[in-house]
């Protein structure tokens, strides 16, 4: 049965700002961690988030309106999700993901999404966010290690190493350092390689005194494009990365990778990888416009595109894997 034409999508869109704006009034506020010792009303938050009843009532329906919350009677509780999301107290806190999500170095790209469409890229700047030693890297690195972390242990057990081998691994673009984090954890005799902009790399290098990998965590600063990797390794992971490059680039690197692999090692490429079609899965599909509006030539790439990518440099039988906890997957392909 067809549906009668509605503009409610076409509104919805229009202000989804909104919804946004409010989901990060209530971080600031710290509602969803105030609540989670107990419900309350909208005056006894007001007391403990240092607002205003009134302000704190509208934010609070606001947020139970669009899922956020629950209320019964004048009282505001968590929902499951936002108790172990939004909630400092919880270890899987991915609130701070908001300073990067929201940063201004990614929403004034999406002001000029027009232009990025007539261009075929961004229109902030020649590069974009791969601009050298971009600041919005620090961002990433600080405010979504946290999330990363179930994704990076499937990674990990993914790789399925003998722990009572040596192996060294390279994690590219690594940022936080998360998903090497993971596999030192999971492999005691692994050691790592952290390859990132030397500012980000210090962020890196307190997670993993953080997580305990410290002695067996290495930093290498510098453009993965221009630094030299080494040689010898068993891993080299390639989170997140190529999707800011066009498809020659990506070849390009992928030969690098090949080259700094030791005979039968292998290249773990996490990714949004739309199906064939595009437009789905919508989270993993979407991700295309992002790299429209931040990066001179970046895309979303298919399994069959990164597919012939591999086996143009040089690597085998790629295969595509899920990871927990994410709308991403691991491309895992061996020298």
């Amino acid at each position: 049965m067809e549906h009668e034409p509605s503009p409610d999508l076409f509104f919805d869109t229009l202000t989804a700002y909104q919804k946004s704006a409010a989901l990060k009034a209530a971080l600031d506020l710290d509602i969803f961690t105030t609540l989670n010792d107990a419900p309350s009303t909208a005056p006894e938050l007001a007391i403990k988030c240092n607002a205003d009843p009134k302000g704190v009532r509208i934010l609070c329906d606001y947020m139970t309106i669009y899922g956020f919350l629950r209320k019964t009677n004048d009282r505001y509780s968590l929902t499951p999700d936002s108790e172990i999301f939004l909630s400092r107290k919880s270890p899987a806190y991915a609130g701070g993901a908001a300073a990067f999500l929201l940063s201004d170095e990614l929403t004034a790209a999406f002001k000029k999404l027009t232009d990025s469409v007539r261009k075929g890229g961004t229109a902030v700047s020649a590069e974009g966010t791969i601009a050298p030693e971009h600041p919005i890297w620090l961002s990433f690195a600080r405010a979504m290690g946290g999330l990363m972390f179930p994704s990076a242990q499937g990674l990990a057990a993914l790789l399925a190493l003998d722990p009572a081998r040596p192996a060294q691994v390279l994690d590219v673009a690594a940022g936080h350092g998360i998903w090497g984090i993971a596999v030192a954890q999971k492999y005691p005799q692994a050691r790592v390689v952290a390859l990132d902009w030397k500012p980000v790399l210090e962020i890196a290098r307190e997670n993993a005194a953080k997580f305990g990998v410290a002695e067996r965590f290495s930093t290498l600063p510098g453009n993965a494009f221009e630094v030299a990797l080494g040689t010898d390794y068993d891993v080299v992971l390639v989170p997140n990365f190529l999707h800011h490059f066009s498809t020659a680039e990506c070849i390009q690197f992928l030969h690098k990778v090949h080259q700094a692999l030791r005979p039968g090692g292998r290249v773990a490429i996490a990714e949004f990888v739309p199906n064939e079609d595009r437009v789905s899965p919508p989270p993993a599909a979407a991700f295309s416009l992002v790299m429209l509006a931040t990066t001179p030539r970046g895309d979303a790439y298919t399994f069959q595109e990164f597919a012939s990518m591999l086996k143009e440099a040089g690597f085998q039988k790629p295969t595509s894997h899920s990871l927990p906890a994410s709308v991403s997957q691991v491309v895992l392909a061996s020298k």
